[in-house]
C-alpha cells in the first residue's frame, strides 16, 4: 500500500491534580478552546472538548503523524501553564500526571459528543472517580488502585 491512511478518533480525560475543582466559568469555555487550539496546532482535529469543574474530556482525530503521549504532554503542559496566567487564584493548578485515552468507533461518535456536551448534568449524579472506573471497567483496561489518581 503506497499510502498510509489513518481515522483514529480518541476520547480523551485527565481530571486536576488531585480532582481539585478549579475549573469555573467563566474560565472553562477560554480553557476548553485553548485545549482546542493545541489538538488543532499538533493535526490532532479536535471535535468536542467539554468537561466539570475538575476534569476535561477531548475527543479528537488522532493524527498518524503524533504520538498520543506526545498530544497528552503538549496539551497538558501548555494549558496549564497557561490556565495559571488567568488569574492570581489559579496559581496551583496543575493536571493529574496519568490520563485515560479510549478508541472510539466512528458509529459512536454522536454518542461521545453528547456525553461530553452534557457532564455538568451527568456530574450531578456521578464523581469523576466512578466515570473514570466505568470506563477502565468498559474498556477492560486493568489498573492498579493504587496508582488510578495523580
Amino acid at each position: 500500500m503506497g499510502q498510509s491512511l489513518v481515522k483514529n478518533y480518541m476520547h480523551i480525560t485527565f481530571s486536576t491534580k488531585h480532582r481539585v475543582h478549579l475549573i469555573h466559568p467563566p474560565y472553562e469555555a477560554e480553557l476548553h478552546s485553548y485545549l482546542g487550539g493545541i489538538c488543532k496546532n499538533m493535526n490532532c482535529q479536535p471535535i468536542k472538548i467539554g468537561g466539570f469543574t475538575n476534569h476535561v474530556h477531548i475527543l479528537c482525530m488522532l493524527s498518524k503523524n503524533v504520538a498520543l503521549a506526545k498530544l497528552l504532554d503538549e496539551v497538558k503542559s501548555h494549558s496549564s501553564k497557561w490556565f495559571k496566567t488567568l488569574d492570581p487564584s489559579l496559581q496551583k493548578f496543575y493536571w493529574q500526571d496519568g490520563y485515560g485515552a479510549f478508541s472510539v468507533n466512528p458509529a459512536e461518535v454522536d454518542v461521545v459528543i453528547a456525553y461530553i456536551q452534557n457532564q455538568h448534568e451527568h456530574h450531578r449524579k456521578k464523581t469523576f472517580e466512578e466515570e473514570y472506573l466505568a470506563f477502565l471497567k468498559k474498556y477492560g483496561i486493568a489498573y492498579d488502585e493504587r496508582y488510578v489518581w495523580d
